[in-house]
């Protein structure tokens, strides 16, 4: 019988060994992690950093122990701030203290490019891969413009909130979404980032396709064809009759018909001149603009202006 099972309340010499080196190496780790001034990588080097940034911040520090940057397995504070040795260890008190390596806010921010650079480390495939060199970027807005890294609730990432960070700066696109005829982005139904990627893109205007018309067959599939007859503005971009973000004239029209139609269609098979809502015409002995020119005008018997499958239909009537 071995001595361990003999004598139960003695431990194996090699056990008792094992257990009083992991018992010195945990001391020796708590303790360097609490010495000031002490640069550690790992979470454990967050202490350095907590000394002085605590719950008493004005902006939320701490909260980030909620977030995904903040989990046991990332590397902590140093990972995007840098070790930040002049900072931490900054001992002369008649002297300002000095920034740390990276910052992302106030007047000791770090470049666009040392910013940008700092989160690709990390954040630099899939969505992030056209980054560089994006409208973004080259307007000096960082990932710490748009994104609250310390917040458990990031408001570019909700679809929700998420206008509120974009209208920051797209205050026309702010003011489209209460016109008349709107995609319903105030209502929270869709977000910015369903149309756009704001992190850079292949297509213009940081569309996540390649083309606007593209982008928008991801929701109005019943437009993308193909079709008997096409109808070639639509083919061709929808944004030659459409305003994406919102108009006073539904739906989503950048003029009102006949006026829109009579853009390219002038001088054919109908009246030449082009009306506009102030000048249709009234039917010799009526009282009131020719019913073909009201309300849809061109779309009321014209119906399927998209394009049309229907054998009769190459006037997009049907």
């Amino acid at each position: 019988m071995s001595r361990i099972s003999a004598n139960p309340s003695w431990p194996h010499p090699l056990i008792a060994g094992i257990a009083l080196l992991c018992a010195t190496l945990f001391s020796a780790i708590v303790g360097a992690a609490d010495a000031p001034g002490t640069l550690r990588a790992g979470t454990s080097g967050d202490a350095v950093c907590t000394r002085c940034h605590d719950a008493n911040e004005k902006k939320p520090i701490l909260s980030i122990q909620r977030t995904r940057h903040g989990v046991a397995s990332q590397p902590g504070c140093q990972a995007c701030h840098g070790s930040s040795r002049g900072h931490v260890l900054h001992a002369d008190d008649s002297a300002p203290r000095p920034p740390p390596d990276f910052v992302f806010s106030g007047v000791n921010k770090s470049t666009v490019e040392v910013q940008s650079r700092t989160c690709l480390i990390c954040h630099s495939s899939g969505k992030r891969s056209h980054w560089s060199g994006s409208a973004h970027p080259g307007n000096d807005v960082t990932c710490a413009s748009c994104h609250e890294v310390h917040q458990p609730q990031d408001k570019a990432l909700s679809k929700e909130t998420q206008r509120e960070v974009c209208f920051t700066c797209h205050k026309t696109q702010r003011a489209q979404i209460h016109y008349l005829s709107s995609h319903p982005i105030a209502a929270g139904k869709i977000a910015c980032s369903d149309c756009h990627n704001p992190h850079g893109s292949t297509g213009p205007k940081l569309l996540v396709k390649n083309t606007i018309n593209e982008t928008c067959f991801n929701c109005h599939a019943e437009k993308r064809g193909p079709f008997l007859w096409e109808h070639p503005p639509a083919s061709d971009d929808c944004s030659n009759c459409h305003v994406a973000h919102g108009s006073n004239i539904a739906p989503l029209l950048k003029v009102r018909p006949p006026w829109l139609c009579q853009g390219c269609h002038a001088g054919t098979q109908h009246t030449t001149p082009a009306f506009s809502g102030r000048n249709l015409p009234v039917p010799a002995g009526g009282t009131a603009p020719s019913q073909q020119l009201l309300l849809r005008a061109c779309l009321n018997c014209h119906s399927a202006i998209h394009g049309s499958n229907h054998p009769s239909g190459p006037r997009f009537t049907r």
